[in-house]
């Protein structure tokens, strides 16, 4: 029997309302019993949250402007009080939230030190030996004795930055606080956010930044208005993500029900939709498609058509378009899933049009196992084709270019899209359709080689 990893940071049942007042002079009322009627409205920041997070995890949570994911953290770190719920944390605290809101504007720098320090739980001496560390970290020169009030922006945030990070706490909690700074200062952040984690320390981490989610983190979550949406490897909760963006996620538990709804003949009579186009509005993947009905005509596709294809393709859209094919080409027009490096290859897409659209937009994207996205473009970009089409028009897309990335394996991802009266709209995408196994016997470092030519003299 595998041990029990210890519980760092537990969150039962969380739920945070807050009464919003339309006056000052209502809440005033209403706190002196003046008034029996509301004067105010419930807002649900927060709706039942349960989360745990291990000693040693490093877990990201992401989620729309607005859907609370800065509530949590403030409630796991004490700075809110949750309206439901319980909050266990089991370990020292280090929380990057509103860098600098414990600073004294009329202190100098190193008595807001000590001051956040001892805030924090420190004594003078503790702090006292820190000190080197954090104004090395911070880099501010003689300013650090000048009054905080003096300092420009940059310089406040790097000093609240490097109190923080240099406490060696045990659990680290960070909100959009690793891109403070010029350049430099963001890679040293980064540089002390990876030796933390090299470090064991547990990570709870929110970030717009899905890249940084991808690479950093070993589980994500996902909140969406006040709720938690689902929980899994970064890869899986990006994916979901990105479909809560553009408004077109749909609960598992929903789809499940549309489906068996779908099955049911005078049910799809009474909709007005055939059994092809409510799968795809409700986002239904690639392999249940074309169950539906025991007399389909459709025909199984050749071993050759479904090289590097994968089967359990995600894809959304509204349904105005429709990928039909998908395919790599090697430099003698061959389709294949493999590519050396430093050759050509091009990568195709049919689209099929079940509308009028006034300017498609056809794009593909190319992410490491990890998730995390490496390049891509689209057709907007390359200004490769801006005119509308017609229901019934089919469109065949080939991007070709030179594989330059290291050797190993990523995956592709397709997409259709547009704007309709300034709004952008997904007509249809598929993530991670496609595997390319880049061959190589030369890798340099990071995700591409530069090709250098080298002399020496």
């Amino acid at each position: 029997m595998s041990e029990q990893r210890e519980v760092a940071i537990e969150v039962k049942n969380i739920t945070k309302l807050y009464k919003l007042y339309d006056k000052n002079s209502d809440r005033l009322k209403e706190a002196l019993g003046l008034t029996k009627q509301k004067k105010y409205h419930e807002k649900l920041a927060l709706n039942n949250i349960d989360l745990t997070v291990h000693r040693g995890e490093t877990v990201g949570i992401i989620g729309t402007n607005g859907s609370g994911k800065s509530t949590l953290l403030k409630i796991i770190t004490g700075v809110l009080t949750p309206t439901n719920g319980t909050v266990n944390v089991n370990g020292r605290i280090s929380a990057l939230l509103e860098l600098g809101a414990g600073f004294n504007m009329e202190y100098n720098g190193i008595d807001n030190i000590y001051l956040n320090g001892m805030m924090i739980g420190f004594s003078r001496e503790e702090i006292k030996s820190r000190m080197n560390a954090i104004l090395d970290f911070a880099d501010i020169g003689e300013y650090v004795y000048q009054p905080v009030k003096t300092y420009s922006s940059g310089m406040f945030v790097r000093l609240a930055f490097a109190l923080n990070i240099n406490i060696d706490p045990e659990i680290l909690i960070v909100d959009e606080a690793l891109s403070v700074g010029d350049v430099f200062f963001q890679a040293k952040c980064y540089h002390k956010f990876e030796e933390f984690k090299k470090q064991g320390k547990t990570i709870l981490f929110v970030s717009h930044d899905l890249s940084s989610i991808s690479k950093y983190c070993d589980r994500a979550v996902l909140i969406n208005q006040g709720v938690k949406l689902g929980e899994g490897t970064p890869k899986e909760m990006i994916d979901i993500y990105k479909q809560v963006l553009v408004g077109q996620y749909t609960p598992t538990e929903n789809k499940e029900q549309a489906l068996n709804l779908l099955e049911d003949e005078d049910i799809r009579k009474r909709a007005g939709e055939d059994a092809d186009e409510a799968d795809s509005k409700v986002g239904t993947p690639m392999e249940d498609r074309h169950k539906k009905g025991k007399n389909s005509a459709k025909p199984e596709p050749s071993q050759n058509d479904m090289v590097g294809k994968n089967p359990n393709v995600l894809e959304y859209g509204d349904g105005a378009a429709q990928i039909k094919d998908y395919f790599i080409t090697d430099k003698n027009g061959n389709r294949v899933s493999s590519v050396q490096k430093g050759e050509e290859c091009s990568i195709h897409m049919s689209v099929e049009f079940t509308k009028d659209c006034p300017a498609p937009i056809f794009a593909f994207t190319l992410k490491n196992i990890l998730g995390i996205e490496i390049t891509g473009t689209n057709t907007m970009f390359e200004k490769a084709f801006l005119s509308p089409v017609k229901k019934g028009d089919r469109k065949n897309i080939t991007f070709t270019q030179k594989i330059d990335l290291q050797g190993g394996e990523y995956l592709i991802s397709f997409g259709v899209t547009g704007y309709e009266q300034e709004n952008f709209t997904v007509y249809h995408r598929l993530y991670d359709a496609l595997n390319l196994t880049v061959i190589s016997d030369k890798n340099t470092v990071g995700y591409y080689d530069m090709n250098s030519k080298v002399s020496v003299e």
